[in-house]
């Protein structure tokens, strides 16, 4: 066995190891998790009170929301798309729910399955303006979330509804675990299983990197567009359970903004938004990172105003990131 070594690269039995292109790979792909522990070892110097156990969970309460409607929108981002609806969908998801509640009267469980649908059926519109009448997902989504928002305020006449004992189970805490966080992980399981181990996952990451050649092998790019689309909006009315149960019940505003957090995490984690690119667990480290920001400025006494400034610089940097990543592989 021979070894040659030369700067950075080794030659073993005629395969070249390049340690610097390893060493690049490895950032690229994991870059997210690296800034997450470089950033929770300087709170922990800057901030000792960060690495309490009570501010660990307060910081996984913060990002359940955020991580629960980013699983949903790794679907449509996955596939070359993007969803800018999730939040006005978690709203009125969890209004649909407190309004068949309180003024229809039907029991609990019948009402979260009619949220759910909600936000199905609000996704299915969304992928068939998509799919069919060709409207880029980005102004599919912006009318949706103008639809949606504006049914949510109707629907409400803009007051907030109570909701029931078991809608505030999703944000209440049984035996010092948090709700939030367990929905949080088993939504993130069942996004992961669907992405990497189901046919229509394969199909997204298929149509997301080529979606010419993906109808010409017999994807059905149609299905696929809507299928990830339904998924952002049943993801969607899970996140407005989580924020319904924990304020004890459904807001005109809720979800206000959360899209583009959504959509931070994703890119964040990762993910590419020319599509063919994206994982679960890279989502998950994103939103995570998002709430670790937003905690650690908060104990540092630093102003809201600055924290938009903090999260802004941090959303251009992994979109920039991820040009520039998509330059280099093209090349």
């Amino acid at each position: 066995m021979s070894i040659q070594t030369k700067g950075s690269t080794m030659e073993v039995n005629n395969k070249t190891f390049d340690a610097g292109q390893t060493i690049k790979h490895f950032v690229a792909r994991n870059g997210a998790l690296i800034g997450l522990i470089v950033l929770c070892i300087v709170l922990a110097i800057c901030a000792p009170a960060f690495l309490t156990g009570a501010n660990i969970l307060n910081v996984g309460i913060q990002a359940a929301t955020t991580a629960i409607l980013a699983f949903g929108q790794t679907f449509v981002i996955v596939s070359a798309g993007i969803d800018l609806s999730v939040g006005a969908t978690a709203a009125i998801s969890s209004m649909i729910v407190a309004y068949t509640g309180a003024n229809m009267g039907l029991p609990a469980w019948s009402t979260i399955i009619i949220g759910l649908l909600a936000g199905a059926f609000f996704g299915a519109l969304s992928g068939m303006a998509n799919a069919y009448l060709k409207l880029p997902s980005f102004i599919a989504t912006l009318a949706m979330m103008s639809v949606a928002r504006g049914l949510t305020l109707v629907i409400s006449d803009g007051r907030p509804i109570s909701t029931s004992g078991l809608v505030n189970f999703f944000g209440s805490t049984i035996m010092g675990v948090p709700i939030p966080i367990v929905t949080m992980i088993i939504m993130g399981i069942i996004a992961a299983v669907i992405l990497n181990y189901t046919s229509i996952g394969r199909s997204m990451y298929a149509v997301g990197g080529n979606m010419e050649a993906s109808r010409l092998s017999g994807i059905s790019v149609h299905k696929t567009q809507i299928t990830v689309f339904i998924l952002s909006g049943i993801f969607a009315a899970v996140a407005g359970l989580v924020i319904a149960g924990r304020l004890h019940s459904a807001q005109p505003e809720a979800g206000t903004g959360y899209e583009m957090d959504a959509i931070a995490s994703v890119v964040i984690g990762g993910a590419s938004l020319a599509g063919g690119k994206g994982r679960i667990s890279g989502t998950f480290v994103g939103a995570i990172l998002l709430a670790v920001i937003r905690n650690g400025l908060n104990i540092l006494n630093v102003s809201s105003f600055w924290q938009q400034v903090v999260i802004g610089l941090v959303i251009a940097f992994a979109v920039s990131f991820d040009t520039l990543r998509r330059k280099e592989d093209a090349h």
